[in-house]
């Protein structure tokens, strides 16, 4: 789950991690009293999003013209002028894809004299198991281009979990950012309290592009972008309550309600299978027969009748889906569950697009028996590609 900036921030000043003074606005006005709150005479207005590359981005709408989602207001009239031009317009980034996102928030922060900006970040790296420190000089809006053309400018530090932070972590992440001076204290207390909260908060991403040294030479992080592990936030209640509905896919809020792994695709094949590993799969095979999945969708390992029928609810509500393939591998859910299930689902929404469904596993015969005997429309298929050549010939068929 992801939140917005606004709230990285209040987690920071819980956790005595050194940020601007700033405030949210969901209006035009509040965004004018918020400006007024603060010390001046420069303010930073900021879209809340939950994509990156604001700075760059532009606007649809042409009342907003082309500037970005961040932007430099040197009076309180200017704040009010662009928060009229962001608020209830669609932000376009390089993260947003082409549709981009409704800004529905904003953040307006006070000012900082900035002499350089750093990058730090801090994310679960799955190679060593440990939670991992990024730390680059280059920091900023071209920290993807850094990565792709200069990768040697960035540094990688990863934390053993028996030890947990020691001070020469803190010291090396300085002397990375070549820091020197008091300011190498100052990096040790913030990377301190940085892998504090990444582990307390069960966060599997934590980035701070820019991390700017001030001109009196004081840190301070100026952005937060924060993941967190949603099988985790059971036991955190309070980050929970920072969910932005509005910044979801309704397809994959309503998939969350039945515990379905779904992400939407722009394809025309709806896949159901069960495994993060046997979907990635799937969906190779259908690139690889000249189309593209329209979803990805996993049902888990013990999926029951009602959750199938649910997968198939979400998969129709596509309506550029053409076909859809199921692929299944029978371990610890049985393939007479999911024949059951793709039955009943069929019956119940008059599934008109073509159906092919590949079983393989416990009571797979079972199950292949109640498909053929149900009187419906359901191409059987013995193995991945056959499943795969099924339903893209089939697709093709109708146009």
């Amino acid at each position: 789950m992801n939140i917005h900036e606004y709230q990285a921030k209040e987690l920071y000043r819980q956790y005595g991690v050194p940020t601007g003074m700033g405030y949210p606005a969901f209006t035009v006005e509040e965004a004018a009293v918020a400006a007024g709150k603060l010390p001046g005479p420069v303010y930073v207005v900021k879209a809340q999003i939950h994509a990156g590359g604001r700075g760059k981005g532009s606007f649809k709408e042409a009342a907003a013209g082309a500037k970005g989602g961040v932007r430099i207001a040197k009076s309180v009239d200017e704040v009010r002028q662009f928060a009229q031009e962001m608020l209830g317009n669609t932000l376009v980034t390089i993260q947003t894809g082409a549709s981009g996102r409704k800004v529905n928030r904003l953040y307006v922060e006070d000012g900082s004299a900035i002499e350089r900006e750093l990058y730090l970040s801090a994310l679960v790296d799955r190679a060593t198991s440990r939670v991992a420190f990024i730390v680059s000089q280059a920091g900023g809006m071209d920290i993807e281009q850094v990565a792709h053309d200069t990768p040697e400018k960035i540094m990688t530090l990863s934390i053993d979990p028996a030890t947990g932070f020691m001070p020469h972590h803190g010291r090396k992440v300085a002397f990375a950012l070549g820091l020197s001076g008091k300011q190498v204290g100052a990096c040790g207390t913030l990377v301190e309290n940085l892998y504090r909260m990444v582990v307390e908060k069960d966060m599997s991403l934590l980035e701070i592009n820019p991390l700017v040294v001030t001109k009196d030479g004081n840190l301070i992080c100026l952005d937060g972008k924060m993941d967190f592990d949603s099988n985790a936030l059971y036991r955190h209640p309070e980050i929970l309550a920072y969910r932005d509905l509005d910044e979801e896919d309704p397809m994959e809020i309503e998939a969350s309600k039945h515990d379905l792994a779904f992400i939407k695709l722009d394809g025309t094949i709806g896949c159901l299978v069960n495994g993060a590993g046997l979907a990635m799969a799937t969906m190779d095979i259908i690139k690889l027969y000249g189309m593209e999945p329209a979803n990805f969708l996993d049902v888990g390992g013990g999926a029951s009748k009602e959750k199938v029928q649910a997968a198939f609810k979400l998969i129709l509500a596509d309506t550029a889906v053409k076909g859809i393939l199921v692929n299944i591998f029978g371990g610890i859910m049985r393939c007479d569950i999911i024949a059951e299930g793709v039955i009943a689902a069929a019956r119940e929404m008059h599934i008109t697009v073509p159906l092919v469904v590949r079983l393989e596993g416990t009571n797979v015969e079972l199950g292949k028996k109640m498909m053929a005997e149900s009187g419906l429309k359901i191409v059987p298929a013995d193995n991945l590609a056959d499943a795969a050549k099924k339903i893209t010939d089939e697709v093709r068929k109708v146009g």
